[in-house]
């Protein structure tokens, strides 16, 4: 075996994922050490707040060391993995020659989760080997990546008194932790991280936020001799279970927390026969048309909404907190919500009302196929406009859902089976459900919610509306 030539050991770090996301869990390793890896090569599948996502290295080499086990959360900016660039020419070039994608240059190719964008102005690099030595204090020169917490505040002081101002980072900080600065009136850039790697913990938020307090005097307390220290907090390990919330399912939480006392939730509800449209689905089955596309019940309920929709205009919007306005979408990014293993997420179709039913029914077989796989991308959950739950495939009858953060209405559906109703004046049994409309009452009023519930109603009651309607 021939014997490599020894080169540079590159230190691939977790990438900046922007959005304000700090962190990423490695779900699993595609390589081991003494792989072979090359430019863009994927080796790993980490999972953020957003979903999971799979990780491309940026260079050719050898993998020397895997810094962490699967399973670890790993903060932005910590090496992960190891690789020793092959061939002799493997050192760094000079700067000017390097290749673009360590040029610090937003437009230059930088290692990034798929899917996401980087954040120039959060963007941390470490000191390229084979540099210049650090410059006389004098000469200010840039710190380095581990040094960004005291980099920040001798860019504040210089900024004080004059001098000429970089470009000013921005905090780094959990979204919770960012949530609390807002309620608190805490400017981010204003506090000093004592967090790993310059990040700003909540302490640190309550702290800058703290009234000065007066110095007092010192007074000796008594000591007290029954005063003992807390209890160290325990479970019953034989018969409780702790699972730590991180990734998907903690955004969810927060994501649900946050929408349910932001926006003043209103639900409706309606009970409809959908005897005809559970016809319907039977026909469209047999279609040529429909020949190996995924044809159900939620499909021309899907239909129904967008119709709806289609009548009722204004029902498609969002809030702009920070304008004080009214959004009104003129297109319809239909969100579906899907259960997966790694707790529940909201993939959209993009442009949902302008496809026809048989493209609506391809789309979507292929994002439900993709959530299972677990191969949602962050791009397939962001822009919604409106979603659609289906509780009743666990035989629920209805339910009273909470709306996914930005997005004005939320329609649940619930099981469809035989129940007595009065067709035609007598009682026979009929398919039956029970729909579910949550909006945002910021933006929708009752009048509006009732009708595109009721509109969704009776296209499903009479689906031949959709044509009339439509």
């Amino acid at each position: 075996m021939t014997t490599m030539t020894e080169g540079a050991v590159r230190e691939f770090k977790m990438p900046d994922v922007g959005e304000g996301l700090t962190e990423a869990e490695i779900l699993k390793w595609y390589v081991q050490p003494g792989d072979t890896v090359t430019d863009g090569q994927v080796v790993c599948e980490v999972e953020t707040a957003k979903a999971a996502v799979e990780l491309p290295i940026p260079y050719d080499g050898v993998v020397r060391e895997l810094h962490f086990p699967e399973g670890t959360t790993v903060d932005v900016g910590t090496p992960i993995i190891a690789v020793e660039v092959t061939g002799g020419a493997a050192a760094p070039a000079p700067a000017p020659a390097e290749p673009q994608r360590e040029e610090p240059e937003p437009q230059g190719r930088q290692p990034v989760l798929v899917g996401y964008g980087v954040a120039a102005s959060a963007t941390r690099r470490r000191p390229r080997k084979g540099a210049q030595p650090p410059a006389p204090p004098a000469q200010a020169p840039a710190p380095p990546a581990q040094a960004q917490p005291a980099a920040a505040a001798v860019q504040a002081e210089l900024n004080g008194h004059g001098a000429t101002a970089a470009p000013q980072r921005r905090p780094l900080a959990k979204p919770p932790v960012r949530k609390l600065a807002k309620d608190l009136g805490v400017d981010l850039a204003t506090v000093t991280p004592t967090g790993p790697d310059g990040i700003v913990t909540r302490e640190d938020v309550h702290a800058a936020a703290a009234p000065p307090k007066a110095p007092e005097p010192a007074v000796e307390a008594p000591v007290s001799p029954v005063t003992a220290a807390p209890a160290p907090v325990s479970y019953d390990t034989a018969r409780e279970t702790r699972i730590p919330v991180k990734g998907v399912r903690k955004a969810t939480a927060a994501a649900m927390v946050g929408s349910a006392f932001t926006a003043p939730h209103v639900t409706e509800f309606v009970t409809v026969d959908v005897t005809r449209t559970m016809k319907l689905v039977e026909e469209l089955r047999q279609d040529k048309e429909f020949a190996g596309l995924r044809v159900n019940p939620l499909l021309l309920i899907a239909k129904a909404l967008l119709v709806a929709v289609r009548r009722n205009p204004d029902i498609n919007a969002s809030w702009d907190e920070a304008a004080q306005e009214i959004v009104v979408k003129h297109y319809v990014n239909l969100g579906i919500a899907a259960a997966t293993p790694r707790g529940l997420i909201v993939p959209n179709i993009k442009d949902a009302h302008a496809k026809t039913l048989p493209e609506l029914a391809r789309a979507l077989g292929e994002l439900v196929t993709t959530a299972r796989e677990g191969k949602t991308s962050p791009a397939a959950m962001q822009g919604g406009t409106l979603t659609i739950t289906n509780v009743g495939v666990f035989g629920v009858d209805t339910g009273t859902p909470i709306l996914n953060p930005g997005e004005s209405a939320i329609l649940a559906v619930g099981a469809i089976k035989p129940q007595p109703w009065v067709h035609k004046g007598k009682v026979k049994p009929r398919q039956v459900t029970t729909l579910a409309l949550s909006f945002d009452h910021r933006l929708v009023d009752g009048e509006l919610g009732s009708k595109v519930l009721a509109d969704v109603a009776a296209i499903l009651e009479q689906p031949k509306r959709l044509i009339t309607w439509a």
